[in-house]
């Protein structure tokens, strides 16, 4: 099979950066999908995987954490699948991506994929749409009010993929006062369109553009990007005893300052489950099956803005790039292979 893999830590700009492949096609256990991989999505995971991956001499580590495709073939203790189902999911980081012709996935974390979206279009959902809702519903709690808050919600750095399906599940499952951040032109206008009631410039302190709002002190922070360059602010924004969350690995954070409120702070990674086979592994299942059923109804939209061509290094190098940039808003896609 085709496949693109990386070999050693190098810049997006070095063509073997990211190679393209021929390798042997994939062994598939009692719980997998052998899934003959037709559209794919880039995120900031597959940079910093790149940027650290150091497989063994004379191998290759296969990126990817999104993809759309028809199964091939279904393990032996693998229910609701069979083959040619179209299924869409993100995968798990311990094991090969969705950068190849072919890809084993449990089941377990697969979903039959939208009906009534293309692709690519379907490709740029599962990611980022578990890390949005684990965030909402298993991190924060926000079904769950926080006593005298306002039941309100604050995305830092709402223009990516994953601030960008957020707002447009807080605003379809829950009550919140959806507040994003954006800095351009083009990303408030994005951030508009997905749903944020207000959107305000994190360039600027964020603490008196929430005061401004009227609002009160939200519940909720979900810090998407920089979270050590906004704590501050967000400890004097948010209302005691609120929730925090955040996706990024910042070098250091100084949690001290939120005692004083009794602020909780939350870390969510969409791969721990798969990657520790937790007893609720399958609820990755119902929340792409529940994705799924919004996108089929129209309630939420695909993130997708671009599509950058059929799945190769050099386009995937492209990819890179682009998040790499800092520029990127939603996401990009690639389908098919040469």
């Amino acid at each position: 099979m085709k496949a693109i893999g990386t070999a050693q830590p190098l810049p997006v700009s070095d063509p073997r950066s990211l190679l393209d492949l021929e390798m042997p096609d994939p062994e598939y256990a009692a719980h997998d999908l052998l899934v003959e991989v037709q559209a794919i999505s880039v995120n900031p995971v597959d940079v910093k995987v790149r940027l650290s991956a150091r497989p063994e001499p004379g191998e290759h580590r296969i990126l990817g954490w999104d993809a759309v495709g028809r199964v091939r073939a279904v393990g032996s203790q693998v229910q609701g699948f069979q083959p040619g189902d179209r299924v869409f999911y993100a995968g798990q980081i311990d094991r090969p991506g969705s950068n190849a012709q072919l890809q084993a996935v449990d089941a377990r974390i697969a979903a039959h994929a939208p009906q009534t979206l293309g692709d690519e279009d379907a490709a740029a959902l599962p990611l980022t749409s578990l890390t949005a809702w684990e965030t909402l519903f298993d991190r924060l709690r926000v079904d769950d009010p926080v006593p005298g808050a306002a039941n309100a919600l604050l995305v830092i750095g709402g223009a990516g993929g994953v601030g960008s399906i957020t707002v447009q599940l807080a605003r379809a499952l829950t009550g919140l006062t959806v507040i994003a951040t954006a800095s351009r032109p083009e990303t408030v206008e994005w951030m508009k369109k997905m749903g944020a009631h207000h959107v305000l410039d994190h360039r600027q302190p964020l603490a008196p553009q929430v005061a401004a709002l009227g609002l009160g002190a939200p519940a909720f922070v979900f810090s998407t990007t920089h979270t050590d360059r906004y704590l501050a602010d967000v400890v004097e924004l948010i209302a005691p005893q609120g929730r925090i969350a955040l996706i990024d690995d910042p070098a250091a954070l100084d949690v001290m300052p939120l005692k004083r409120k009794s602020l909780s702070l939350h870390w969510e990674l969409m791969f721990t489950r798969p990657l520790f086979g937790t007893a609720d592994l399958q609820r990755q299942q119902e929340i792409l099956r529940e994705v799924a059923r919004l996108a089929d109804a129209g309630t939420i939209a695909t993130t997708r803005t671009g599509s950058l061509g059929t799945i190769n290094a050099a386009n995937l190098r492209k990819a890179h790039a682009l998040l790499e940039s800092g520029t990127a808003i939603g996401k990009t896609t690639l389908a098919g292979f040469d």
